[in-house]
């Protein structure tokens, strides 16, 4: 079974994005749109005004035990998961397997974003977990590149792997560039 997004929705602009920083700092709102630059500047800082920037997407025929893994993510990001309940399906739930394809939408903001793409890219994932979340970010991608280019996996943001078991990834020559790709303004 392989899961689909089947939509991908922006809520909020950069121009909200700018205008609540600039509140931040005690200016009035701007007139001009924020750069790629500023954006990906903005981005990399993590400050608190890129939550005014929310994602909207489906997936269809997740596998239950990877949603399960997603909704384990609770700050920033809202989950709405099929139901198995037999009252609701007409199906037993005791004959349900782990791996049941479910729907599960979800609505998150940017600063959540990056950090499920911190834990959910990681080699360490599971292999069905990281193509879940990649068909979100590659959907990213095609409306707010910015956004998308700040998904790393947890050693390309920290400059080292943190996990007790690493993979190997961290020091080559790809990782490398992946770091070099991430700090890039």
């Amino acid at each position: 079974m392989t899961a689909k997004i089947k939509f991908m929705n922006v809520i909020g602009t950069w121009r909200m994005v700018a205008d609540a920083a600039r509140t931040t700092i005690r200016q009035d709102e701007g007139t001009k749109e924020p750069t790629s630059k500023w954006k990906k500047r903005i981005l990399l800082a993590e400050h608190s005004p890129i939550r005014k920037l929310m994602f909207n997407w489906k997936w269809v025929d997740l596998p239950y035990w990877v949603s399960v893994h997603f909704v384990r993510h609770k700050y920033g990001i809202e989950h709405f998961v099929s139901t198995q309940r037999s009252d609701r399906t007409g199906d037993d739930r005791e004959g349900k397997r782990q791996d049941a394809p479910v729907m599960h939408e979800c609505q998150a903001n940017a600063a959540e974003v990056m950090f499920i793409s911190r834990r959910r890219l990681c080699s360490q994932a599971s292999p069905e977990t990281r193509a879940a979340w990649r068909l979100v970010i590659d959907e990213i991608a095609k409306v707010e590149p910015e956004v998308a280019a700040c998904c790393v996996p947890e050693c390309v943001y920290r400059g080292f792997c943190p996990e007790f078991k690493p993979c190997g990834y961290c020091g080559s020559d790809a990782w490398k560039k992946a770091v070099e790709a991430y700090r890039e303004v």
